[in-house]
């Protein structure tokens, strides 16, 4: 609704500038002509195809996609974007343009939100990401360190069967939604921060910081488009919104460095582990206030929302087809020592079928479907057609996930099984399957997710009995999403725990 309204205030706006602006452009001779470039779906004047990408653009251009091709050039107001939706041109990626595609876009919104983009998320392409993405794969997601938080990974999930537990005794539904978005965030606050922040006197509720800063994203923001109408995103309130959430963000995480500085402490979690990286230099890479406060940021937005909304799909999926939900408690007490007790991580190694439908939910509920925009760095040839430096680039693997030609004629079906004898993994090397990402940018915390996913699904679907609460009013109810960079449902998902015999 937001898009659509903020897209005809443009036009409405726009009208008077339209024949300065198009005369301008006739006569520009700096703009750089493209020999070959992609299919392009016909735009409106001023903005372009901003119509197009809807209210989930990820099946807007999906359906845009099966006219157009795989790859189609389009053009959000004066920017133009690439939307690749095959694996088979996301592979020519890898193998050939991974570096070139290796960047972000820049954004107003970016540079006032994550100080220019200084974050590993959205920096863009250079020596200074390639500096924060070391500190994270050697000391914040390394193997090692994943393993130490092992305790803390069995404590949150001990909690959750607990509240599950209540609820049984009340006879009331679970509120599934809420317990894995509660088991994320606490998880990993007391990873990334040492202790729970949820709320009360004197502690701030990190939850509801996140909801807020996630509302912004996907948002559009005509600033970015016409610098010179930024006035109107003040007008909509979005630009105070944004300074609010920001100093929010910052007062938190400040607050947080200064409890970890004051004092001796041991190295307990990722802020300790950063503040010793500073204090020694280890790294050869001088972390400043700045950038340690990004790093842990990163780590929230990253990491609670999407393996919350994997959580919450793959129950869902196992709610809508139960002989899913039977096989994979086969699977999980025919690979426990003990099926009364926790299911441990070194439980849930052999468990191919739990392993099964964690990647059957990623393939048709990517938590992001249009992974994190890309921009070309270099003018580059692919599959025939010439695309400029400066594009901007969105890959929906949730296109990809649904493809015919890699999947089958049964690609829409929620089937585990045809991962069973699959070979293709998480790793980013086969554009098949790319959840986490692709190349240079995939996520480098797809052990430190995985490991929670996997562990919290194997102890709640061996513990307890599931029955939805409520009959859904066809896949519309059941299916339906959320909007914005993170696609979790739309609904809350309510089902009734009781204990498995």
């Amino acid at each position: 609704m937001e898009l659509a309204l903020s897209s005809l205030l443009c036009i409405t706006l726009l009208t008077i500038f339209f024949l300065k602006f198009l005369s301008k452009r006739k006569n520009s001779t700096s703009e750089k002509k493209i020999a070959n470039p992609p299919p392009s779906p016909p735009g409106l004047p001023v903005i372009g195809n901003v119509l197009d990408f809807g209210k989930h653009a990820h099946r807007s251009l999906k359906l845009l996609s099966e006219r157009y091709g795989p790859l189609m050039l389009l053009r959000w107001c004066s920017v133009p974007v690439l939307v690749v939706s095959s694996a088979e041109v996301a592979q020519d990626i890898i193998k050939t343009h991974d570096r070139a595609f290796s960047s972000r876009p820049r954004s107003n919104f970016l540079a006032k939100l994550m100080n220019g983009g200084q974050d590993m998320a959205f920096a863009p392409y250079g020596e200074y990401w390639r500096q924060m993405k070391r500190i994270y794969v050697l000391h914040l997601f390394s193997n090692k360190m994943v393993s130490s938080f092992r305790n803390v990974r069995e404590e949150e999930i001990n909690s959750t069967i607990e509240k599950i537990e209540k609820t049984i005794s009340s006879s009331s539904p679970t509120n599934l939604s809420e317990i894995f978005m509660t088991f994320t965030n606490d998880l990993i606050c007391r990873v990334a921060l040492g202790r729970k922040y949820s709320g009360g006197e004197g502690v701030p509720d990190v939850y509801e910081l996140l909801r807020k800063l996630m509302s912004l994203f996907g948002r559009l923001y005509i600033e970015d488009y016409f610098p010179f109408l930024g006035w109107i995103d003040i007008l909509r309130g979005l630009a105070g919104e944004v300074k609010e959430i920001t100093k929010e963000l910052d007062d938190f995480l400040e607050k947080v460095v200064q409890e970890h500085s004051d004092g001796d402490r041991q190295i307990v979690d990722f802020v300790d582990v950063l503040l010793s990286i500073q204090r020694e230099n280890t790294t050869g890479f001088e972390i400043d206030r700045v950038n340690l406060k990004l790093l842990v940021a990163d780590v929230f937005i990253a990491a609670t929302d999407t393996t919350s909304a994997l959580l919450e799909w793959a129950m869902t999926e196992l709610l809508r087809h139960p002989e899913c939900a039977e096989k994979l408690r086969d699977d999980i007490r025919g690979n426990s020592s003990d099926r009364s007790r926790y299911v441990s991580e070194e439980d849930i190694t052999d468990m191919r079928y739990l392993e099964a439908v964690i990647k059957e939910t990623l393939r048709l509920h990517p938590s992001a479907p249009l992974l994190v925009p890309r921009q070309l760095i270099e003018d580059v040839r692919i599959k025939g057609y010439d695309v400029t430096a400066g594009t901007q680039v969105l890959i929906n693997y949730w296109a990809m996930g649904r493809e015919t030609a890699t999947w089958g004629e049964d690609a829409e079906e929620f089937k585990p099984e045809r991962h069973l004898d699959s070979s293709v993994d998480f790793r980013g090397q086969d554009a098949k399957f790319i959840p986490f990402g692709i190349g240079r940018r995939q996520c480098p915390g797809i052990g430190f997710a995985l490991v929670m996913a996997e562990l919290v699904l194997a102890n709640l679907i061996t513990r307890f009995n599931w029955e939805i609460a409520t009959k859904p009013e066809g896949d519309h109810y059941d299916l339906a999403e959320s909007t914005g960079l993170v696609v979790s449902r739309k609904y809350p998902l309510l089902a009734y725990a009781s204990p498995a015999s």
